[in-house]
């Protein structure tokens, strides 16, 4: 009489085993990560906090450059002083910039959205008018005392980057 080989009984064993050693991982997988927190889909009342700081009563002092048809201007001198940030609801916040027209020191509110990328938070300004018919827009990053970014006006655009002074650094 032929009985059948002894490996073919051990081979469904081998499969259930198999299948049970996976099914036990996804559970486990899903046991780990169901322990984990949530990530905060917006910045901290520390980063808020700490970008306010930043900016109140801050100059930003650096040097830009045109861009035009993909060709780079000469560098400028150029500076900017913020007199206060303030939020106003979910992305939208003011900053109260200083300009110098005319002669006279005046003080802009200039509303953009802030949006973070983890601890960077980005200005955005969209067709944003600064006291004159003319629009601007921008895109600025603040990290660590320095700016950096890019802007566009009528029949211009361009880059610009420095350092952010104020009385705490």
């Amino acid at each position: 009489m032929n009985l059948p080989s002894p490996s073919l009984f051990l081979a469904p064993r081998r499969v259930v085993t198999a299948l049970l050693v996976l099914l036990s991982t996804c559970i486990w997988i899903a046991a780990v990560h169901a322990e984990e927190p949530a990530k905060a889909t917006g910045p901290t009342p520390e980063q808020e906090a700490k970008f306010v700081a930043t900016l109140t009563n801050a100059t930003l002092k650096g040097r830009g450059c045109g861009v035009k048809e993909g060709v780079l201007g000469p560098d400028k001198e150029e500076s900017y002083h913020i007199v206060s940030v303030a939020k106003v609801g979910g992305d939208k916040w003011v900053i109260n910039a200083r300009f110098n027209y005319g002669g006279k020191d005046v003080d802009l509110p200039i509303p953009a959205l802030v949006k973070w990328a983890g601890d960077t938070p980005m200005l955005i300004l969209d067709n944003v008018s600064m006291g004159t018919p003319n629009t601007y827009s921008a895109r600025v990053m603040i990290y660590e005392n320095t700016y950096s970014g890019w802007w566009t006006g009528p029949n211009h655009r361009g880059l610009l980057g420095g350092v952010i002074i104020n009385a705490r650094n």
